[in-house]
């Protein structure tokens, strides 16, 4: 393990973020706002046009309609909120949100969702190693997400969106996730880690308390991670596995030998 990194064995628990961190359904999620917005922007005549950046300022690891919102006034554009039942078709920041998420899920079924090898393999000697390890993302197609790349029984906690709007979490970069995520793992985040990979989630972990925040640059820039708290930086999470260990990632993740209790 290079002496600039954190030793993620010791910690008292790992919080992971999954869109980015674990698998890369960022991706998947990119290419979905981008055709939802551009046909937006292109109806309404929004300038200036959508674009990668807007993502990572606006919408990248937020819930759904906070990212609407956000990007919606950041050009200066005012529709009414709706509801989450609104219709994918309705010019409401929920109807976007939900057509958003109906293009989401299509590409999902379509394409199936692999995780990141690096990632694998660390959650694989996290678990066998016994650190207590959960996931805290703002999706609310984590489980779905989690099931579907075959990884869902590693994680003792699921803190997502669904878990976000139940219990009136607001939304990164704001604490309420990742405190709720330390809470429900049990763990102080003064003693444990946070991987993320967006700004907003970056902030989170840090106003939460994590004193160790690992960002994974998967577009956000190093600089930016750091800027918003990221107390180290990495292009994969395959850095934190330059020594020997127990666990290596393969093509199809193996289960877990003793798994934990779907909570």
């Amino acid at each position: 393990m290079p002496e600039d990194l954190p030793d993620l064995m010791t910690a008292e628990g790992v919080l992971f973020d999954l869109d980015g961190v674990l698998t890369p359904t960022a991706e998947v999620h990119m290419r979905a706002w981008k055709s939802v917005f551009d046909e937006v922007f292109a109806r309404w005549s929004i300038e200036p046009p959508y674009t990668d950046a807007d993502y990572f300022d606006y919408v990248d690891g937020k819930k759904r309609y906070d990212g609407v919102a956000s990007l919606m006034h950041s050009r200066n554009v005012e529709i009414p909120w709706g509801t989450v039942d609104d219709d994918p078709e309705a010019e409401t920041i929920c109807g976007i949100g939900n057509r958003k998420n109906a293009a989401f899920a299509a590409a999902l079924r379509a394409e199936g969702i692999a995780p990141y090898p690096g990632s694998l393999a660390l959650v694989q000697r996290l678990h066998a190693a016994g650190v207590p390890i959960g996931v805290v993302s703002s999706s609310k197609n984590a489980e779905e997400v989690l099931g579907a790349a075959g990884i869902r029984s590693y994680f003792r906690v699921v803190v997502d969106g669904v878990v976000a709007e139940r219990e009136g979490l607001a939304s990164k970069p704001a604490a309420d996730m990742f405190r709720a995520g330390a809470v429900a793992l049990g763990v102080d985040p003064l003693r444990s880690v946070a991987v993320e990979d967006a700004t907003s989630g970056v902030a989170s972990a840090a106003a939460a308390g994590f004193a160790t925040v690992v960002g994974v640059d998967r577009g956000a820039g190093a600089e930016a991670l750091r800027a918003v708290g990221a107390t180290t930086v990495v292009d994969d999470l395959d850095a934190f596995l330059t020594d020997a260990g127990p666990a290596s990632a393969s093509s199809t993740p193996a289960a877990p030998s003793d798994p934990e209790e779907n909570e």
